[in-house]
């Protein structure tokens, strides 16, 4: 009798992030993804779901570069194979050396649209829309059966045509859609990365002195936005060495701002330049494309500067301050306002006077855009994950097949 194929959500059926999605065909397994918990304390250890069994071979299959999706790979067995795009690749090495950990895995990688096998399994990489850089979808078949895995995915975007034209001519004959449905019941906004340049042209237009903006390194279409936005106001687009050094890795792959663009500077802090690459910080200095946080204060151009807690926190020590001429824009999820690092930053500026804004758009789906996906895409089944909304009453989907963490569904016997 042939081995059945079976799926177990590991983790993810019923909170927003930290997936872990097993299929396994016989002696061959694939992990979808290896997600720390958005909840987890930020030194936590053990984090590997407990129905994970970790004496088994399996290949890890990363979606997109964000924590809640490759976050655990450090406590995975080192000789577990890890499969992702090349830039994925790229962000996580990165952002595990800034951060002090190490990257040990061996490591390949996929291009979109390009099937591979891994045994019985085969697997085609879609690349998709979402707030994070090289986000795929996969397309998995085995046994029989297809299925597609949505990672993290939106459809207003600077990609959103990705999505688009796979509704418009969708895979064929998909037995189970694993779909994510993070703002299900949500009122998070989800409008256009073009609505948000215009928002902050004028933003930027109207504010006398300088603009500091926080948002994310690994949030692309954003950095894209702002500099777009500087463009078109006159001003000086200000990031710091973790986030140049995101655009260098990824210039190849697409027409991003970089380092030695025109109205980019690089801000050199101490808490990063000691945990950054060496050559890479040396050659912006050299090049003069870099600058002391104390340029901050008294520069003769107009700025947009990068902000977060800890750059806030080296900017003080070398004298920046702000005052009532300056603005300061949250461009993220206003939930992380009420955390330690967003109310201290809030504070910070309210402190000193400057105006607030808060110009931001979700990088997961909206509640309609899940729903008209589901439909473009007519699965059998779809099995939900990533959400905490799954469970209320959810009209427009197709048939759900729940599973909680842990549980195992056979697929195909």
């Amino acid at each position: 009798m042939a081995p059945p194929l079976t799926l177990t959500i590991h983790r993810a059926a019923h909170e927003i992030g930290g997936n872990c999605i097993e299929l396994a065909l016989g002696a061959e397994r694939i992990l979808l993804d290896m997600g720390r918990p958005l909840t987890a304390p930020k030194d936590a250890r053990g984090l590997l779901p407990a129905s994970l069994d970790t004496q088994r071979p399996a290949t890890i299959l990363i979606s997109h570069p964000h924590q809640d999706h490759y976050g655990l790979l450090e406590e995975a067995p080192p000789t577990w194979l890890v499969r992702c795009g090349e830039p994925t690749r790229r962000l996580m090495q990165i952002t595990m050396a800034i951060t002090g950990r190490a990257f040990s895995h061996t490591t390949t990688s996929w291009r979109s649209g390009e099937t591979f096998s891994i045994g019985p399994f085969q697997i085609t990489p879609l690349l998709t829309d979402h707030s994070a850089f090289d986000a795929h979808m996969l397309l998995i078949e085995a046994a029989g059966k297809r299925l597609l895995y949505s990672g993290d995915f939106r459809m207003h975007g600077r990609k959103r045509v990705l999505v688009e034209r796979m509704m418009r001519t969708p895979p064929p004959d998909i037995d189970i859609l694993l779909m994510e449905g993070t703002n299900l019941d949500s009122d998070k906004p989800c409008v256009t990365e073009d609505d948000l340049e215009e928002r902050f042209r004028d933003l930027f237009a109207r504010t006398k002195g300088r603009v500091f903006v926080a948002w994310s390194a690994q949030n692309v279409d954003r950095t894209v936005t702002l500099y777009r936005a500087c463009l078109k106001a006159g001003r000086t687009l200000v990031v710091d060495l973790y986030t140049a050094e995101i655009m260098a890795a990824l210039a190849e792959f697409g027409r991003l701002p970089a380092p030695d663009w025109r109205q980019v500077k690089v801000v050199m802090t101490r808490g990063l330049r000691r945990r950054a690459d060496n050559a890479f910080a040396d050659g912006l200095v050299r090049s003069g494309q870099a600058i002391g946080a104390t340029a901050l204060q008294h520069a003769a151009e107009p700025l947009v500067i990068m902000t977060r807690g800890s750059l806030l926190r080296d900017y003080a020590a070398k004298g920046v301050t702000a005052n009532a001429d300056d603005a300061w824009c949250w461009s993220q999820w206003n939930g992380y306002l009420r955390e330690p690092d967003g109310a201290f930053v809030a504070q910070w500026f309210n402190d000193a006077g400057a105006a607030a804004d808060h110009i931001h758009t979700s990088g997961h789906a909206s509640p309609s855009d899940l729903r008209a996906f589901a439909g473009a895409i007519a699965p059998k089944y779809l099995a939900p994950i990533h959400g905490v909304k799954w469970d209320d009453e959810q009209p427009g989907f197709p048939p759900i097949l729940r599973l909680r963490d842990g549980e195992t569904h056979t697929v195909a016997p």
